[in-house]
């Protein structure tokens, strides 16, 4: 196991592995296709390969599916534990979300006139409407 990673300072380790242990993904095989696909970038540029190694002090921007992530790089990890554990792998740099797209439920569960199925009384018209052509 030559270029893995001894824990300790100064240490490098793989972006799979290190994207695993601080559980931003829940296994090795999506960090890899997490990579592979373009979603992943070091220091502002696209990690091109699972095995690319991260230390401390790296900059990783994350795009996930319901949300970009900016992290820097504390230290490597030995293991995959709990959040409390893998919170110390880095440093959350993501800018806080935009409060003003947030939408109550209210507002989403209201509809714009017109929109979605007519009610009893506009399908009526509608037939009555549609009737009197003929």
């Amino acid at each position: 196991m030559g270029g893995e990673t001894q824990p300790g300072g100064g240490s490098r380790q793989r972006i799979d592995k290190w994207l695993f242990f601080t559980r931003m993904v829940k296994s090795r095989s999506l960090a890899q296709s997490h990579i592979q696909s373009g979603h992943v970038r070091i220091n502002g540029e696209r990690a091109l390969q699972p095995s690319q190694m991260v230390k401390a002090g790296d900059k990783i921007e994350l795009a996930l599916e319901r949300r970009d992530i900016v992290l820097v790089v504390r230290s490597g990890g030995e293991r995959r534990g709990p959040y409390e554990e893998a919170r110390l792998l880095y440093e959350d740099l993501t800018p806080p979300p935009d409060e003003t797209k947030r939408l109550t439920p209210y507002e989403q569960a209201m509809r714009a006139t017109g929109a979605g199925r007519p009610t009893k009384k506009e399908r009526r018209a509608i037939d009555k409407l549609m009737s009197d052509e003929d």
